[in-house]
């Protein structure tokens, strides 16, 4: 028989393996009798022991933690990388090119081989320099920092979700081990309730369709269960995409931020507004290309004396300059679709705006409805034990049944699972809501 117990610590999970065999139990513990229930008993005592040994060690996961590993994503480390690599080719591009360094031979005779027959016979070694426009240097510079700033927003932007996210995954989880509690605590009151409506049935008090009318809703909150379950199941999975592990942490208290109405106080605006600061690059970009781009060249040519000419060497040099002759064909078209690119950020801009306004109105609303349903399930709960309490009276005084009582602390515990569904929905409403927001 082998038995596996996992032990949160920290960060990390200690598996904790006892490996408890017939032979192994009956060479050791000859006390013990050789059956099934005394073998299970003394796997018990093991495991009770090993979790006395590893009881120190165990640490429960705050959330300030899980944050540090929700931070070390390997999504988020990525985009990081993305922007580093932007500021990098963005101190690259101002660099100038690698000259051009040339080795050769200038008329050379093929039939008469020889570098003292012929004058213009030489041997050259020259060097090429291009000098690009600075403008555009620095245009193309300016727009690799401007897309390592949008990497950097997109990044936070993403970690404020993701973190919205292991917000609601905890509340969703607290809430589903509370429905679980409440619905295992109607399924005893069911058991409670059979056997009351069982002597009521054979005292003629209670009709027998009543208990089958209990079983079926046993099998209600049977089905809850397995619902309950895999959707633990399902958090469990994305909780373990998130922070590497399955913690057992209680959820934080979320208040929602107020929008001040700024339109760039939302996360998904400054996205935007990066958008439009890399179309304003592209654009300086394309007017750079009427400035002129420079180069230089230098050629050393070597010559060796002949019988009809002195051996003097030759210096060549020259300097270089583009010219846009062809603007409207190339340059102009450049510039209006840098011009384009630009509107169509600013239009994106606003479409952000908008759609982050509303989402925030949309979590607002469900806040709101949470909280409201909350209160009112609550006074209706308050309502129902003052029920349960006047009905106690009357059954203590003899002059009623025990059933409706029973009744009655069923409904307040459906009631209890339907507040705790509110105020996880409360919390992740909150949640969104900050999660759209620059927080300082």
């Amino acid at each position: 028989m082998t038995t596996h117990i996992i032990l949160s610590i920290g960060r990390r999970s200690l598996a904790c393996i006892v490996d408890i065999r017939s032979n192994i139990i009956n060479a050791a513990m000859p006390v013990f009798k050789r059956d099934r229930a005394s073998r299970r008993a003394l796997a018990l005592y093991a495991i009770s022991l090993t979790c006395i040994v590893f009881s120190g060690l165990l640490k429960a996961q705050s959330f300030s933690e899980l944050e540090a590993l929700l931070s070390a994503h390997p999504q988020l480390q990525s985009m990081s990388y993305q922007a580093q690599a932007h500021r990098e080719r963005s101190d690259a591009v101002m660099g100038l090119p690698d000259p051009v360094l040339s080795v050769g031979i200038n008329n050379f005779p093929i039939y008469d081989p020889s570098f003292n027959e012929f004058l213009p016979t030489n041997k050259a070694i020259g060097l090429q320099q291009r000098f690009p426009s600075r403008a555009s240097r620095e245009a193309r510079s300016a727009g690799g920092r401007a897309q390592a700033n949008q990497t950097d927003e997109i990044r936070q932007q993403l970690l404020v979700s993701m973190r919205a996210e292991l917000i609601a995954l905890l509340h969703q989880k607290d809430r589903i081990n509370k429905q679980t509690l409440l619905a295992e605590q109607r399924d005893a009151k069911y058991d409670q309730l059979i056997k009351v409506v069982e002597s009521e049935v054979g005292g003629g008090r209670s009709s027998v369709f009543r208990l089958a009318e209990i079983e079926a809703e046993r099998a209600d909150v049977a089905r809850s269960l397995i619902d309950l379950r895999a959707e633990g199941a399902q958090i469990d999975s994305r909780l373990m995409y998130l922070v590497g592990m399955i913690p057992d942490t209680s959820p934080p208290t979320i208040e929602p931020s107020v929008w001040s109405g700024n339109r760039m106080d939302f996360l998904a605006s400054r996205v935007a507004d990066t958008a439009v600061k890399i179309s304003e690059t592209g654009i300086d970009q394309a007017k750079s290309a009427w400035k002129p781009e420079w180069g230089a060249q230098f050629t050393y040519q070597q010559r060796d004396a002949g019988r009809n000419f002195s051996g003097d060497d030759w210096v060549s040099m020259m300097v270089t300059v583009t010219v846009p002759f062809w603007s409207k064909a190339k340059q102009e078209p450049d510039l209006r679709a840098a011009e384009a690119r630009k509107a169509a950020a600013q239009s994106a801009l606003n479409d952000a705006v908008r759609h982050a306004s509303a989402q925030y109105a949309q979590s607002r609303a469900s806040y709101i409805a949470a909280k409201q349903a909350q209160a009112i399930l609550e006074l209706k709960t308050t309502a129902i034990r003052n029920e349960i309490a006047a009905q106690r009276a009357t059954y203590e005084s003899g002059a009623g049944d025990y059933a409706p009582i029973i009744d009655g602390e069923i409904v307040i515990l459906k009631l209890r699972a339907e507040i705790a569904a509110q105020q996880a929905l409360s919390h992740i409403a909150a949640a969104q809501m900050n999660a759209l927001l620059v927080t300082p």
